[in-house]
Protein backbone atom coordinates (compact mmCIF):
# COMPACT_ATOMS: atom_id res chain seq x y z
CA UNK A 1 0.00 0.00 0.00
CA UNK A 2 1.70 3.05 -0.88
CA UNK A 3 2.00 6.05 1.48
CA UNK A 4 -0.75 8.71 1.34
CA UNK A 5 0.23 12.30 0.22
CA UNK A 6 3.84 11.69 -1.79
CA UNK A 7 4.18 14.96 -4.10
CA UNK A 8 5.66 14.54 -7.67
CA UNK A 9 9.30 15.46 -5.75
CA UNK A 10 9.01 12.60 -3.58
CA UNK A 11 8.20 10.03 -6.29
CA UNK A 12 10.79 11.20 -8.37
CA UNK A 13 13.39 10.81 -5.56
CA UNK A 14 12.32 7.33 -5.01
CA UNK A 15 12.21 6.42 -8.27
CA UNK A 16 16.09 8.31 -8.87
CA UNK A 17 17.35 6.11 -5.88
CA UNK A 18 15.93 3.11 -7.23
CA UNK A 19 17.55 4.09 -10.74
CA UNK A 20 20.74 4.11 -9.25
CA UNK A 21 20.90 0.73 -7.26
CA UNK A 22 20.35 -0.82 -10.61
CA UNK A 23 16.74 -1.61 -9.87
CA UNK A 24 14.91 -0.67 -13.05
CA UNK A 25 11.94 -2.17 -12.54
CA UNK A 26 11.14 -1.03 -9.51
CA UNK A 27 11.58 2.00 -10.70
CA UNK A 28 9.38 2.18 -13.09
CA UNK A 29 6.46 1.01 -10.96
CA UNK A 30 7.15 4.13 -8.52
CA UNK A 31 6.92 6.51 -11.37
CA UNK A 32 4.05 4.83 -13.24
CA UNK A 33 2.40 5.15 -9.82
CA UNK A 34 3.57 9.13 -9.54
CA UNK A 35 2.39 9.99 -13.31
CA UNK A 36 -0.74 8.67 -12.06
CA UNK A 37 -1.44 11.22 -9.88
CA UNK A 38 0.50 14.06 -11.34
CA UNK A 39 0.45 13.26 -15.36
CA UNK A 40 2.33 16.43 -15.77
CA UNK A 41 5.24 16.35 -13.62
CA UNK A 42 8.21 16.60 -16.21
CA UNK A 43 10.51 15.17 -13.64
CA UNK A 44 8.67 11.92 -13.27
CA UNK A 45 8.51 11.27 -17.40
CA UNK A 46 12.58 12.21 -17.27
CA UNK A 47 12.88 9.54 -14.82
CA UNK A 48 10.73 6.99 -17.04
CA UNK A 49 12.87 7.59 -19.81
CA UNK A 50 16.34 7.10 -18.51
CA UNK A 51 14.63 3.68 -16.51
CA UNK A 52 13.04 2.45 -20.43
CA UNK A 53 16.50 3.64 -21.59
CA UNK A 54 17.87 1.25 -19.06
CA UNK A 55 16.29 -1.48 -20.09
CA UNK A 56 16.34 -0.64 -23.67
CA UNK A 57 13.32 -0.74 -24.51
CA UNK A 58 13.73 2.39 -26.99
CA UNK A 59 10.29 3.03 -28.00
CA UNK A 60 8.97 3.48 -24.31
CA UNK A 61 12.07 5.84 -24.02
CA UNK A 62 11.57 7.84 -26.71
CA UNK A 63 7.41 8.27 -26.09
CA UNK A 64 8.42 9.41 -22.35
CA UNK A 65 11.22 11.67 -23.45
CA UNK A 66 8.86 13.09 -25.86
CA UNK A 67 6.42 14.04 -24.01
CA UNK A 68 8.45 15.39 -21.51
CA UNK A 69 9.98 17.96 -23.90
CA UNK A 70 6.09 18.22 -25.07
CA UNK A 71 5.55 19.71 -21.34
CA UNK A 72 9.20 21.78 -21.33
CA UNK A 73 10.69 22.39 -24.57
CA UNK A 74 13.68 23.66 -22.68
CA UNK A 75 14.40 21.05 -20.28
CA UNK A 76 17.96 19.78 -20.29
CA UNK A 77 17.52 16.86 -19.38
CA UNK A 78 14.62 15.70 -21.16
CA UNK A 79 16.31 16.82 -24.40
CA UNK A 80 19.82 15.33 -23.70
CA UNK A 81 17.64 11.99 -23.16
CA UNK A 82 15.48 12.17 -26.32
CA UNK A 83 18.36 12.83 -28.16
CA UNK A 84 19.91 9.63 -27.06
CA UNK A 85 17.40 7.43 -27.78
CA UNK A 86 17.06 9.43 -31.59
CA UNK A 87 20.85 7.74 -31.85
CA UNK A 88 19.43 4.51 -30.87
CA UNK A 89 16.96 4.88 -33.95
CA UNK A 90 19.61 5.99 -36.82
CA UNK A 91 18.26 9.98 -36.30
CA UNK A 92 21.41 11.49 -35.55
CA UNK A 93 20.65 14.96 -37.34
CA UNK A 94 17.23 14.98 -34.93
CA UNK A 95 20.00 13.44 -32.07
CA UNK A 96 22.33 16.30 -32.58
CA UNK A 97 19.98 18.99 -32.76
CA UNK A 98 18.94 18.34 -29.37
CA UNK A 99 21.83 18.08 -28.27
CA UNK A 100 22.89 21.79 -29.92
CA UNK A 101 19.38 23.10 -28.24
CA UNK A 102 20.80 22.44 -25.07
CA UNK A 103 23.96 24.47 -26.01
CA UNK A 104 21.61 27.09 -26.77
CA UNK A 105 19.98 26.91 -23.59
CA UNK A 106 23.37 28.13 -22.03
CA UNK A 107 23.87 24.71 -20.50
CA UNK A 108 27.38 24.70 -21.78
CA UNK A 109 29.06 25.16 -18.70
CA UNK A 110 27.09 22.22 -17.24
CA UNK A 111 30.02 19.21 -17.22
CA UNK A 112 28.18 16.28 -16.35
CA UNK A 113 25.97 17.10 -18.92
CA UNK A 114 28.13 18.05 -21.53
CA UNK A 115 29.60 14.41 -20.57
CA UNK A 116 26.63 12.70 -21.32
CA UNK A 117 25.98 13.78 -24.69
CA UNK A 118 29.63 13.51 -25.70
CA UNK A 119 29.34 9.53 -24.38
CA UNK A 120 25.94 8.73 -25.73
CA UNK A 121 27.35 10.50 -29.55
CA UNK A 122 30.60 7.86 -28.84
CA UNK A 123 28.72 5.18 -27.93
CA UNK A 124 26.87 5.58 -31.77
CA UNK A 125 30.01 5.90 -33.35
CA UNK A 126 29.29 9.88 -33.85
CA UNK A 127 32.66 10.55 -33.25
CA UNK A 128 33.31 13.80 -34.52
CA UNK A 129 30.01 15.27 -32.40
CA UNK A 130 31.32 13.35 -29.57
CA UNK A 131 34.71 15.11 -29.64
CA UNK A 132 32.82 18.66 -30.09
CA UNK A 133 30.83 18.10 -26.88
CA UNK A 134 33.88 16.76 -25.11
CA UNK A 135 36.28 19.67 -26.01
CA UNK A 136 33.45 21.91 -24.74
CA UNK A 137 33.53 20.08 -21.36
CA UNK A 138 37.00 20.63 -21.39
CA UNK A 139 36.86 23.95 -22.20
CA UNK A 140 34.57 24.99 -19.19
CA UNK A 141 36.56 22.98 -16.85
CA UNK A 142 40.07 22.72 -18.21
CA UNK A 143 40.98 20.93 -15.34
CA UNK A 144 38.72 18.12 -15.72
CA UNK A 145 40.47 14.92 -16.13
CA UNK A 146 37.80 12.90 -17.02
CA UNK A 147 36.96 15.26 -20.10
CA UNK A 148 40.63 15.14 -20.95
CA UNK A 149 40.53 11.95 -21.52
CA UNK A 150 37.48 11.92 -23.16
CA UNK A 151 38.95 14.04 -25.84
CA UNK A 152 41.39 11.79 -25.90
CA UNK A 153 39.88 8.60 -26.65
CA UNK A 154 37.81 10.52 -29.12
CA UNK A 155 40.85 11.93 -30.84
CA UNK A 156 42.27 8.30 -30.70
CA UNK A 157 39.54 6.79 -32.85
CA UNK A 158 39.13 10.24 -35.41
CA UNK A 159 42.58 8.61 -36.08
CA UNK A 160 44.63 11.99 -34.46
CA UNK A 161 47.03 10.08 -32.44
CA UNK A 162 48.58 13.34 -31.49
CA UNK A 163 45.80 14.67 -30.40
CA UNK A 164 45.63 11.35 -28.29
CA UNK A 165 48.71 10.78 -26.80
CA UNK A 166 48.30 14.52 -25.93
CA UNK A 167 44.85 14.85 -23.83
CA UNK A 168 45.41 11.01 -22.20
CA UNK A 169 48.84 12.75 -20.93
CA UNK A 170 46.79 16.03 -19.58
CA UNK A 171 44.23 13.81 -18.28
CA UNK A 172 47.19 12.06 -16.55
CA UNK A 173 48.78 15.36 -15.09
CA UNK A 174 45.48 16.31 -14.12
CA UNK A 175 44.88 13.35 -12.35
CA UNK A 176 47.51 10.34 -11.77
CA UNK A 177 45.22 8.08 -10.65
CA UNK A 178 42.63 8.16 -13.66
CA UNK A 179 43.79 4.02 -14.42
CA UNK A 180 41.09 4.26 -17.89
CA UNK A 181 43.22 7.32 -19.28
CA UNK A 182 46.61 5.56 -18.37
CA UNK A 183 45.63 1.91 -19.78
CA UNK A 184 44.82 3.47 -22.84
CA UNK A 185 47.91 5.30 -22.97
CA UNK A 186 49.71 2.38 -22.60
CA UNK A 187 47.73 0.73 -25.50
CA UNK A 188 48.52 3.08 -27.88
CA UNK A 189 51.83 3.47 -26.94
CA UNK A 190 52.13 -0.15 -27.23
CA UNK A 191 50.55 -0.34 -30.75
CA UNK A 192 53.17 2.29 -32.06
CA UNK A 193 56.15 0.19 -31.12
CA UNK A 194 57.24 2.33 -27.72
CA UNK A 195 57.52 -0.51 -25.23
CA UNK A 196 59.32 1.35 -22.76
CA UNK A 197 56.67 4.02 -22.17
CA UNK A 198 53.87 1.52 -22.53
CA UNK A 199 55.70 -0.59 -19.71
CA UNK A 200 56.08 2.71 -17.73
CA UNK A 201 52.18 3.31 -17.75
CA UNK A 202 51.51 -0.52 -17.06
CA UNK A 203 53.07 -0.87 -14.11
CA UNK A 204 51.50 2.27 -12.42
CA UNK A 205 48.18 -0.07 -12.50
CA UNK A 206 46.44 -2.38 -10.35
CA UNK A 207 44.63 -5.87 -11.78
CA UNK A 208 41.54 -4.43 -10.35
CA UNK A 209 41.85 -1.04 -13.10
CA UNK A 210 41.31 -3.40 -16.06
CA UNK A 211 38.47 -4.46 -17.35
CA UNK A 212 40.13 -5.95 -20.52
CA UNK A 213 42.60 -8.44 -20.96
CA UNK A 214 44.63 -7.24 -23.80
CA UNK A 215 46.48 -4.38 -21.92
CA UNK A 216 47.06 -7.30 -18.86
CA UNK A 217 48.53 -9.78 -21.46
CA UNK A 218 50.58 -6.95 -22.63
CA UNK A 219 51.57 -6.29 -18.96
CA UNK A 220 52.84 -9.73 -18.26
CA UNK A 221 55.07 -9.91 -21.55
CA UNK A 222 56.73 -6.70 -20.94
CA UNK A 223 57.75 -7.77 -17.57
CA UNK A 224 58.98 -10.76 -18.57
CA UNK A 225 61.00 -9.70 -21.15
CA UNK A 226 62.51 -6.86 -18.92
CA UNK A 227 63.15 -8.36 -15.67
CA UNK A 228 63.52 -11.96 -17.31
CA UNK A 229 60.66 -13.52 -15.09
CA UNK A 230 59.68 -17.09 -15.51
CA UNK A 231 55.96 -17.66 -15.98
CA UNK A 232 55.25 -18.56 -12.34
CA UNK A 233 56.87 -15.75 -11.13
CA UNK A 234 55.07 -14.52 -7.61
CA UNK A 235 55.19 -10.77 -9.32
CA UNK A 236 53.08 -12.18 -12.24
CA UNK A 237 50.80 -14.16 -10.16
CA UNK A 238 48.00 -11.38 -9.48
CA UNK A 239 47.72 -10.12 -12.89
CA UNK A 240 47.59 -13.86 -14.32
CA UNK A 241 44.16 -13.99 -11.51
CA UNK A 242 43.16 -11.04 -13.17
CA UNK A 243 43.11 -12.39 -16.32
CA UNK A 244 41.38 -15.68 -15.37
CA UNK A 245 38.64 -13.30 -13.82
CA UNK A 246 37.89 -11.43 -16.94
CA UNK A 247 38.05 -14.85 -18.44
CA UNK A 248 35.33 -16.27 -16.54
CA UNK A 249 33.10 -13.20 -17.03
CA UNK A 250 33.45 -12.77 -20.63
CA UNK A 251 30.57 -13.78 -23.13
CA UNK A 252 31.15 -16.29 -25.81
CA UNK A 253 31.30 -12.83 -28.23
CA UNK A 254 33.85 -11.44 -26.40
CA UNK A 255 35.91 -14.49 -26.42
CA UNK A 256 35.89 -14.39 -30.54
CA UNK A 257 36.77 -10.77 -30.38
CA UNK A 258 40.08 -10.92 -28.22
CA UNK A 259 41.07 -14.15 -30.21
CA UNK A 260 40.75 -12.05 -33.13
CA UNK A 261 42.46 -9.04 -31.72
CA UNK A 262 45.20 -12.13 -30.93
CA UNK A 263 45.65 -12.72 -34.82
CA UNK A 264 48.72 -12.11 -36.66
CA UNK A 265 48.72 -10.85 -40.02
CA UNK A 266 49.54 -14.22 -41.27
CA UNK A 267 46.22 -15.43 -39.68
CA UNK A 268 47.88 -17.45 -36.42
CA UNK A 269 47.40 -17.24 -33.35
CA UNK A 270 50.18 -14.71 -31.39
CA UNK A 271 51.10 -16.23 -28.16
CA UNK A 272 50.77 -13.81 -25.38
CA UNK A 273 53.87 -15.59 -23.66
CA UNK A 274 56.47 -15.37 -26.49
CA UNK A 275 59.62 -13.18 -25.61
CA UNK A 276 60.49 -13.02 -28.87
CA UNK A 277 58.12 -10.70 -30.05
CA UNK A 278 59.79 -7.74 -28.90
CA UNK A 279 63.34 -8.62 -30.36
CA UNK A 280 66.14 -6.52 -29.26
CA UNK A 281 64.26 -3.23 -28.39
CA UNK A 282 63.62 -4.34 -25.07
CA UNK A 283 66.71 -5.60 -23.81
CA UNK A 284 67.97 -2.05 -22.64
CA UNK A 285 64.81 -1.23 -20.81
CA UNK A 286 65.36 -2.13 -17.26
CA UNK A 287 66.97 0.74 -15.37
CA UNK A 288 66.45 2.93 -18.21
CA UNK A 289 66.51 7.27 -17.53
CA UNK A 290 63.71 9.35 -18.04
CA UNK A 291 65.43 11.43 -20.39
CA UNK A 292 68.51 10.67 -22.50
CA UNK A 293 71.60 12.23 -22.36
CA UNK A 294 72.66 15.11 -24.98
CA UNK A 295 75.54 12.46 -26.14
CA UNK A 296 73.29 9.27 -26.31
CA UNK A 297 72.82 7.69 -29.69
CA UNK A 298 68.60 7.01 -30.47
CA UNK A 299 67.52 5.20 -33.69
CA UNK A 300 64.22 7.53 -35.43
CA UNK A 301 61.98 5.60 -38.52
CA UNK A 302 59.93 8.68 -40.47
CA UNK A 303 56.87 7.43 -41.91
CA UNK A 304 58.26 6.75 -45.69
CA UNK A 305 60.19 4.09 -43.95
CA UNK A 306 63.57 6.41 -43.57
CA UNK A 307 65.56 5.79 -40.65
CA UNK A 308 68.27 7.94 -39.15
CA UNK A 309 70.57 7.32 -36.42
CA UNK A 310 72.89 9.31 -33.59
CA UNK A 311 72.25 11.91 -31.34
CA UNK A 312 69.27 14.10 -31.31
CA UNK A 313 70.93 16.88 -33.53
CA UNK A 314 72.21 14.34 -35.54
CA UNK A 315 69.23 12.80 -36.35
CA UNK A 316 67.84 16.25 -37.39
CA UNK A 317 70.34 17.40 -39.20
CA UNK A 318 70.08 14.20 -41.45
CA UNK A 319 66.64 14.82 -41.57
CA UNK A 320 67.17 18.16 -42.99
CA UNK A 321 70.21 17.41 -45.50
CA UNK A 322 67.76 14.61 -46.95
CA UNK A 323 64.90 17.17 -47.98
CA UNK A 324 66.32 18.55 -50.57
CA UNK A 325 65.07 21.96 -50.61
CA UNK A 326 66.57 22.70 -46.41
CA UNK A 327 70.06 21.21 -47.80
CA UNK A 328 71.84 24.62 -47.55
CA UNK A 329 69.35 26.25 -44.77
CA UNK A 330 69.81 26.16 -40.63
CA UNK A 331 68.75 23.82 -38.56
CA UNK A 332 66.35 26.13 -36.91
CA UNK A 333 64.47 27.38 -40.13
CA UNK A 334 64.67 23.58 -41.06
CA UNK A 335 62.87 22.85 -37.60
CA UNK A 336 60.55 25.79 -37.71
CA UNK A 337 59.38 24.52 -41.51
CA UNK A 338 58.57 21.21 -40.64
CA UNK A 339 56.39 21.94 -37.66
CA UNK A 340 54.75 24.15 -39.64
CA UNK A 341 54.18 21.95 -41.74
CA UNK A 342 53.07 19.35 -39.76
CA UNK A 343 50.74 21.50 -37.50
CA UNK A 344 48.84 21.65 -40.86
CA UNK A 345 48.61 18.19 -41.46
CA UNK A 346 48.14 16.81 -38.00
CA UNK A 347 46.77 19.83 -35.74
CA UNK A 348 49.58 19.24 -33.35
CA UNK A 349 51.77 21.88 -31.74
CA UNK A 350 55.59 20.61 -32.14
CA UNK A 351 57.78 22.57 -30.54
CA UNK A 352 61.51 24.01 -31.99
CA UNK A 353 63.37 24.90 -29.20
CA UNK A 354 65.88 22.28 -29.62
CA UNK A 355 65.91 18.55 -31.46
CA UNK A 356 65.16 16.62 -29.02
CA UNK A 357 61.91 18.41 -28.54
CA UNK A 358 61.08 19.08 -31.75
CA UNK A 359 61.67 15.06 -32.74
CA UNK A 360 59.37 13.76 -29.68
CA UNK A 361 56.82 16.70 -30.51
CA UNK A 362 56.99 15.24 -34.00
CA UNK A 363 56.79 11.55 -32.43
CA UNK A 364 53.45 12.97 -30.82
CA UNK A 365 51.88 14.22 -33.77
CA UNK A 366 52.27 10.28 -35.67
CA UNK A 367 55.15 11.85 -38.00
CA UNK A 368 57.61 9.34 -37.03
CA UNK A 369 58.81 7.02 -34.73
CA UNK A 370 61.35 6.63 -32.01
CA UNK A 371 62.74 2.97 -32.26
CA UNK A 372 65.38 3.64 -29.20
Amino acid sequence: MSEPFLSSDDYDERAHQLYNDGQYDHAIETLREGLGLYPHAVELHVGMGYARLAREEYVWARRAFEEAVGLDPEHEDALAGLGEVLLKFGERSGAVACFDRILALGFRDDHDLMLQVGRALFREAALDQARRFFEVAITGHPDSAEAAACVGYAAHRLTDEGGALYWLRRALELDAGHAEARIYLANLLYDRGEYEAALFHLERTQPADHFDGLALWRLIELKKSVYRLPDDDPELVPWHHRLDELAGDAAPEDLLLAEIEAMGPDGQLRDPRQLELFGTLLTELQGMKARSGPGDVHRVSTLGGATYVGTWEEIVRQMKDDAAEWARGSLEQYMAAAAHRGRKETGVAIPTTDPESFIRGSADAGLLRILH
